[in-house]
C-alpha cells in the first residue's frame, strides 16, 4: 500500500452518507480499534458489530475491495504503515527516489498533504472545535508528545495571550498526572499525537475523558488510538520523502484555528495583547528602533 493513497478510515468516512444504518453500525465498530478491528474472521468482525455476515461483505464492497481477503491485506499494510520508525520510512520512500531537488519533491508531497487532509474536513465541525477552546469559563489543556511538543507549545504560546487558564502538559514528563487533579467537567484537551502513538498521551487522554472534559484531536491519517475518546478529531496527512513525517499540515491546522479563536474573542484578546506589550516595554525584552 503507498502511504499517499486513501485509507481505509479515509475511504469510510467518504461513504458514510451512502451507507445503511447496519453498514454504519459495522463503520463505526471498524473505527473504533482501527485498523487493528478488522484482522481477525469475517465471522468475528461482523458478531463484534452486532451485524450480519452478508453485511460485512457488501460493505467490502462498497469500500472497492473484492472481498474480505483484499480488505484485510490493505488494513495489515496500514498497519505496517502505522508503527515505522525513522529508518522504515526512508528505506519506503528511497527505493523509488524520483529524479529532481529534494526542495521540489518535498514541497510537492507538502502540497499534496494539504489537499487531502483539507478536503475532507467539515468545516462547521472546524468551528465547533475553535469555539469550544474560545470559551473563556472551561480551563483550557494543551498536550503533545515527544515531537509534537513543539505544536502543542505553539498553540499553547498563542492561547496564552487570546484567553485566560490555559495550561500546557508535557505528558513525556512523569508529572503529567498531577495537572489532571484540578480538571473539571466541561475543560477542553487539545492534544496532538502522531504515529508511534504514546502510551502516556493516551492514558492522559481516558483519565480526562473519564473526568468529563472535551477533547480535540490532532492526529495522523491512520487516527491515534486517542480518537476513541476525542470529541473532534482532525486527521493531517503526514507522509514525506523523509525518515520523519511532516508537521506542515498540522501546523496549516493550528493557525488556522488560532486565527479563528482570536477572531471570536477578539475583545478580551485585544486588552491582554496590550498588557502583555506593556510588560515588554518594562522588561526590554525587545529592540525598540523608534
Amino acid at each position: 500500500m503507498s502511504e499517499a493513497v486513501l485509507t481505509i478510515s479515509d475511504r469510510i468516512q467518504s461513504k458514510l452518507d451512502d451507507l445503511t444504518r447496519a453498514e454504519r453500525q459495522l463503520a463505526d465498530s471498524i473505527l473504533e480499534n482501527y485498523p487493528a478491528s478488522g484482522l481477525g474472521p469475517l465471522t468475528a468482525l461482523a458478531k463484534d458489530a452486532g451485524v450480519s455476515v452478508p453485511t460485512v461483505a457488501r460493505m467490502v464492497q462498497k469500500l472497492g475491495f473484492k472481498g474480505y481477503p483484499d480488505f484485510q491485506a490493505e488494513l495489515r499494510e496500514e498497519l505496517k504503515a502505522k508503527v515505522k520508525g525513522p529508518i522504515a520510512k526512508h528505506d519506503a520512500w528511497a527505493e523509488g527516489v524520483p529524479s529532481g531537488h529534494m526542495l521540489n519533491r518535498f514541497t510537492d508531497a507538502v502540497i499534496d498533504n494539504i489537499r487531502n487532509t483539507l478536503g475532507p474536513i467539515d468545516p462547521d465541525l472546524f468551528d465547533q472545535a475553535c469555539s469550544m477552546i474560545a470559551k473563556s469559563g472551561p480551563r483550557m489543556y494543551i498536550v503533545g508528545g515527544r515531537i509534537t511538543h513543539t505544536m502543542a507549545e505553539y498553540l499553547f504560546l498563542h492561547m496564552q495571550v487570546i484567553r485566560p487558564e490555559v495550561v500546557h502538559i508535557q505528558s513525556t514528563s512523569n508529572a503529567w498526572p498531577h495537572y489532571l487533579l484540578d480538571v473539571k467537567e466541561g475543560d477542553v484537551f487539545v492534544i496532538f499525537d502522531m504515529r508511534r502513538y504514546e502510551n502516556n498521551t493516551l492514558k492522559l487522554a481516558e483519565i480526562a475523558h473519564k473526568k468529563g472534559a472535551k477533547l480535540i484531536l490532532f492526529t495522523d491519517q491512520w487516527r491515534s488510538p486517542v480518537h476513541r475518546y476525542a470529541d473532534i478529531s482532525f486527521s493531517g496527512k503526514i507522509v514525506v520523502p523523509s525518515a520523519w513525517d511532516s508537521m506542515a499540515t498540522t501546523l496549516l491546522l493550528v493557525e488556522a484555528m488560532i486565527s479563528t479563536t482570536q477572531n471570536l474573542c477578539w475583545g478580551d484578546t485585544k486588552d491582554r495583547a496590550e498588557e502583555l506589550e506593556q510588560m515588554f516595554d518594562q522588561t526590554r525584552l525587545f529592540r525598540k528602533f523608534t
